[in-house]
């Protein structure tokens, strides 16, 4: 195809296996794009402590989105852009755990926050992100307008039986937008590949946006395509259909 200057790939459920590792094939295809001149850069919900440690294994040398977007790395070790969720805000979505009994995780810049070490929060904690977990698909649609009375949130999940909300307008789109100012790119030049609906901005605004072929099912339906699953080198087949053109 020859447009396709970058290629933005989700970890978990997309480049990684269920065992949380990267297959040989989706090495190889990866070597292959980049040896061909093409960027690829993870963008991922998790932290970028965890992040880089593919990013080494890979030897991508390119930036990172992390946190859905809430930060952008030049670098693991290079900061470029990060937007932050206030106090306020963290309380009265805490606030909500307590009043609908749900578990609640968030990261911050220094660490994940669940109930075990929320005592450790201070008004100095600086949120990235804040999340809610249950089985009870009810219980989570209730959770979804609490938090939208609260602000005009980016509300996504990781999986099936969570919510993720990040700081207005941020999510895995403006992340990889960050990336292609940093280099001329535009979205057009992009592939995209992700399975949850914290992918979905991205895959709409992405020149390619992929599914997983074990993506959830709102997701397949927004795609321009569909690849294979997380455990069949999904990956690897999109990047050798749409970028190498193999």
């Amino acid at each position: 195809m020859g447009r396709i200057k970058l290629i933005a790939l989700d970890l978990d459920g997309t480049l990684l296996s269920d065992c949380s590792e990267v297959s040989e094939e989706n090495r190889k295809a990866i070597a292959e794009a980049r040896s061909r001149g093409v960027m690829v850069i993870v963008a991922t919900g998790r932290e970028v402590q965890s992040a880089k440690l593919y990013w080494h294994e890979l030897s991508l040398g390119s930036p990172i989105v992390t946190v859905n977007g809430s930060e952008v790395w030049t670098s693991p070790d290079k900061l470029h852009k990060r937007y932050t969720l206030d106090s306020g805000t963290i309380r009265a979505f805490h606030h909500i755990s307590q009043e609908e009994n749900c578990h609640f995780f968030g990261h911050t810049t220094e660490a994940i926050i669940t109930p075990n070490n929320w005592n450790d929060v201070t008004e100095e904690t600086i949120w990235l992100k804040f999340g809610f977990d249950s089985e009870d698909t009810k219980q989570l649609e209730r959770i979804r307008h609490k938090v939208m009375n609260v602000g005009p949130f980016e509300i996504t999940n990781s999986q099936p039986f969570n919510i993720e909300v990040n700081p207005p307008g941020v999510s895995k789109a403006s992340g990889v937008r960050e990336v292609c100012d940093l280099y001329a790119l535009s979205m057009s030049q992009v592939m995209a590949v992700g399975d949850s609906l914290n992918d979905k901005t991205m895959l709409l605004e992405a020149g390619i946006g992929v599914a997983m072929g074990n993506a959830q099912d709102e997701v397949k339906r927004l795609a321009k395509a569909v690849t294979g699953s997380n455990m069949e080198d999904g990956v690897a087949q999109a990047i050798r259909r749409y970028v190498l053109d193999l």
